[in-house]
């Protein structure tokens, strides 16, 4: 029978942290907010680097079609909560790990769960769930780890005092409270991330636009592929550690986009060659979304 000790668990991390640090990542406790795409490689990172304490909240099943990038669905958890699940196979990397688990009702205890938390990641692709977490994690100080859906891996990473998505990207739900979105608002927002997400990044040069315009338009699921999913997933996660640790981040508020394709790190435009950009690229996103 194998006999698990957190000290050799952790053994190989030393050099990468100190024997301090590591016992910090023991005792730190990170709120991670939708357990699937992103969200589960960045719980994945977490866990295998002895985060002690982690709380996972998502209001879903794993699906067939999570299985092409969500690193916890598999055949035998397909039709299973995602958290729970998430969370059974969590306890099988560390098993003295602490992790609670919630679903449609962490909403009722967002408080609680953020100001318990050392950082939060944002896993969830919902808008009004976004707003929640972000609302909270400004009121007690928390910052928030999240990337765009963006077909290049992103982060960024929102500290107390950095001015939130709806707020630098100037979404119509300032002052509507979270669950009380209209659709027009929750479109006009994804429109705005994807305006940033192309003037910022290369990331019209690697996807079929013709699909991109239709998942604009809402008329078609999300597109998704392992290596940017994962990717991304990990970069969020990283961040976190640093986060708990108390180190210097790589990316703030605006973040910033990894292209595989070419080796390179796309940063954010300086603001006067955004501004030329931004006509440019509503018209590209106006012809995507002209039948």
């Amino acid at each position: 029978m194998t006999v698990f000790t957190y000290q050799e668990f952790t053994t190989r991390n030393l050099g990468f942290v100190s024997e301090d640090e590591q016992t910090h990542l023991r005792n730190a406790s990170v709120f991670v907010c939708g357990t699937g795409g992103m969200g589960g490689s960045a719980i994945m990172t977490l866990i295998r680097a002895g985060v002690g304490r982690l709380i996972l909240a998502d209001l879903d099943a794993f699906e067939v079609s999570n299985l092409n990038r969500q690193l916890f669905a598999t055949l035998k958890t397909v039709d299973q909560d995602k958290a729970q699940a998430t969370r059974d196979q969590c306890l099988q990397i560390n098993p003295e790990a602490d992790i609670e688990v919630l679903g449609a009702d962490w909403t009722d205890h967002v408080e609680r769960l953020v100001q318990s938390a050392d950082v939060v990641v944002n896993g969830t692709d919902d808008l009004g769930a976004s707003l929640l977490l972000y609302r909270t994690a400004r009121a007690k100080g928390r910052a928030v780890i999240d990337a765009y859906a963006s077909p290049l891996p992103s982060v960024y990473v929102t500290v107390p005092g950095d001015p939130m998505p709806e707020e630098r990207l100037d979404y119509t739900t300032r002052g509507t409270n979270w669950n009380e979105l209209t659709s027009e608002m929750r479109d006009a927002a994804a429109m705005a991330e994807a305006e940033y997400v192309l003037t910022h990044s290369s990331s019209r040069h690697h996807v079929d636009l013709a699909l991109a315009g239709e998942v604009i338009a809402g008329t078609r699921s999300r597109m998704s592929f392992a290596p940017m999913v994962i990717m991304a997933g990990t970069l969020m996660g990283g961040e976190a550690l640093q986060a708990v640790l108390g180190r210097s981040h790589g990316a703030d508020y605006r973040g910033w986009f990894l292209n595989p394709h070419t080796g390179r790190v796309e940063r954010p435009l300086p603001s006067f060659i955004a501004t030329l950009m931004r006509p440019l690229v509503r018209r590209q996103m106006e012809r995507l979304l002209t039948p």
